[in-house]
């Protein structure tokens, strides 16, 4: 598209405490130049608060999007133009490349943007970044848009690590507890991993939370009490 530019444990234990892990999420009011600041922001800010530079672009886009009634189109255009980056090393060259003025990288990128039938939202979004030298952040811009709009449907992301795989039953059981404690989730999306180093138990990554219930947890904090 783009070649033309270039052992295993999950106790009743185990869960209770799963339950009392709860994911917060606030809102944000964060703006970037070239995007409108209309005083009725506050009704299509996202759901999750983001920040950094790479947020500031993500959170403006969904402004934008959400005004639009574009939220999931954009959605679906960033992450087509993240999985190009990722599959063509001829756009992923062009995107990195500061060889390129920043004018002439932002007339390109908006060309090729429209000839593809992109919305203007996203036009946008990319000519901005090009104009301010940060097109090579485009695929973590979509990345955070993602993230905003799983917050906005209620999804909850959370990484189970055990020392065996669990069964479904267990990687449900889990899942419930976690959408019972998160505020505003409608589904938990599970991704699990095994590390036989954890012994047993489990551990588990919701966002920026992390839970460690392995019995290697246990032992190191009995190695570390005194007797």
């Amino acid at each position: 598209m783009f070649s033309a530019l270039a052992r295993k444990s999950t106790s009743k234990t185990a869960v209770a405490v799963v339950t009392n892990t709860v994911v917060r999420q606030c809102r944000a009011a964060v703006g970037v130049r070239a995007f409108a600041d209309a005083s009725d922001n506050a009704q299509h800010q996202p759901l999750l608060s983001v920040y950094g530079t790479v947020a500031r672009y993500a959170n403006a886009t969904y402004i934008a999007a959400s005004k639009a009634g574009a939220l999931e189109t954009v959605e679906g255009e960033l992450a087509g133009l993240s999985t190009a980056a990722s599959e063509s090393p001829a756009f992923a060259g062009f995107l990195d490349t500061p060889m390129i003025s920043r004018d002439d990288k932002s007339s390109q990128i908006e060309a090729l943007l429209q000839e593809k039938k992109f919305s203007q939202i996203t036009i946008n979004l990319c000519t901005v970044m090009a104009g301010n030298a940060r097109l090579s952040e485009l695929a973590k811009v979509a990345d955070v848009y993602g993230s905003l709009m799983k917050a906005k449907r209620g999804e909850v992301d959370a990484t189970i690590i055990s020392a065996e795989k669990l069964t479904k039953k267990e990687t449900e059981a889990v899942a419930a507890a976690i959408k019972a404690t998160s505020k505003g989730a409608s589904e938990v999306i599970i991704s699990s991993k095994v590390d036989p180093s954890i012994i047993g138990g489990i551990q588990i990554q919701i966002g920026d939370q992390f839970l460690d219930l392995s019995i290697k947890q246990r032992i190191e904090e009995v190695s570390r009490t005194s007797i």
